[in-house]
């Protein structure tokens, strides 16, 4: 294999033994108290309030750049005052993100340095570190950093560490600027603040949905970051199921996933060996909707190949169904999923759909027996 393709695949040739973590959106989910409380800052600022996709289109490291573009009249000073005022009042409604703390457990079993660089005001990140308990996984933070960029070249020479075995994981584009300054591998993550068309703009090693599916990568490579699972070209395509769920009233349900660069979709998911494809259909709607489901019937199989619409390169081979949700509609959420909707097919069709979907729905209404 040529060098530029093992660099695209994510190929590292050195061993991870150190990790320097970003905070907000990486190891804690702050997003929706940070969100609201920059609009309580516009808000006083004569400012219009953002949604939650504004915000994340919008904001941007170092954070004066966000409030030299929207709220250029007020001093800084002022702008903290406001910011770190409300959100001491919704700070509770912070909570670590999912699979934090198994790979914080991960890396102190496999000896990894960990380290934390952050923006995050030092009060907010202490009462943080306090109600997570993550302090004793963590040999030191460095926090309050405006650019992170001016700090990482110290903590390197400070801590002694080697910038070829060094991964920094962060969810926005300055965490990969910042790596890639001080030469540090760097993994993106999309639980957090940028969305995917923003992370793949900055370049980063490698990207993965959550902290787990870099835990299952390093655990896979001997904690390299050697791509050598879907995406690689030595590896098989991956089946998979999907399905169009009806409820009583005819409405179809659609999902909001970072992972198919925050369009809209289905649940669904890989069939595991040994398991039918109804089994997995039942198995994944369940695990990622909360509800049963009855009446399945086959539509048509898609062939999904090195998708620019998904987070990583995949070959995917799409089984796909329709079907009836059983007993109770209320829908509950995973972590795969920030957002549901319960739509007409009319409405469906108007939303910003991942392809597969789209497919999916105009076969189903061009045979309405399906």
């Amino acid at each position: 294999m040529d060098l530029p393709s093992r660099q695209r695949l994510g190929y590292t040739g050195r061993v991870i033994r150190n990790i320097i973590f970003d905070w907000s959106g990486t190891l804690v989910d702050d997003l929706p108290a940070v969100w609201k409380a920059t609009n309580f800052v516009l808000t006083q600022a004569q400012r219009p309030a953002m949604t939650l996709e504004e915000f994340r289109a919008e904001f941007c490291l170092p954070f004066k750049k966000f409030y030299d573009r929207h709220t250029p009249h007020i001093p800084l000073p002022q702008l903290e005052t406001w910011f770190h005022g409300h959100y001491r009042q919704i700070h509770d409604s912070v909570v670590e993100q999912p699979h934090a703390r198994k790979f914080l457990e991960f890396c102190r079993a496999r000896k990894l340095r960990t380290f934390v660089l952050s923006s995050v005001h030092k009060d907010h990140f202490a009462r943080q570190m306090a109600l997570t308990g993550f302090a004793g996984f963590i040999e030191k933070s460095y926090v309050g950093v405006a650019d992170k960029r001016e700090k990482i070249l110290a903590i390197l020479a400070e801590n002694r560490l080697n910038a070829d075995e060094s991964l920094f994981i962060g969810d926005m584009q300055h965490d990969i600027e910042t790596a890639r300054h001080g030469g540090l591998h760097s993994c993106a993550v999309l639980t957090g603040y940028n969305r995917l068309a923003q992370l793949r703009d900055a370049r980063p090693s490698l990207i993965v949905e959550h902290l787990g599916e870099l835990q299952q990568i390093l655990e896979r490579n001997g904690l390299e970051l050697n791509a050598t699972g879907a995406g690689h070209p030595d590896s098989l395509p991956t089946p998979t199921v999907g399905a169009l769920i009806f409820n009583a009233a005819s409405q179809v349900l659609m999902i909001h996933t970072h992972k198919w660069s925050n369009l809209w979709g289905i649940p669904g998911g890989k069939t595991k060996w040994g398991e039918t494809s109804e089994a997995a259909l039942r198995r994944e709607v369940r695990e990622e909707t909360g509800l049963d489901i009855t009446d399945i019937r086959f539509v048509l199989v898609q062939d999904c190949i090195h998708s620019p619409e998904f987070y990583r390169d995949a070959h995917f081979v799409l089984l796909n169904y329709t079907c009836q949700a059983a007993g109770a509609t209320d829908v509950t959420l995973n972590d795969e999923a920030y957002e549901y909707r319960w739509v007409t097919i009319a409405e469906a069709l108007k939303m910003p759909l991942n392809t597969p979907t789209r497919i999916l729905i105009e076969a189903v209404l061009a045979n309405p027996k399906s």
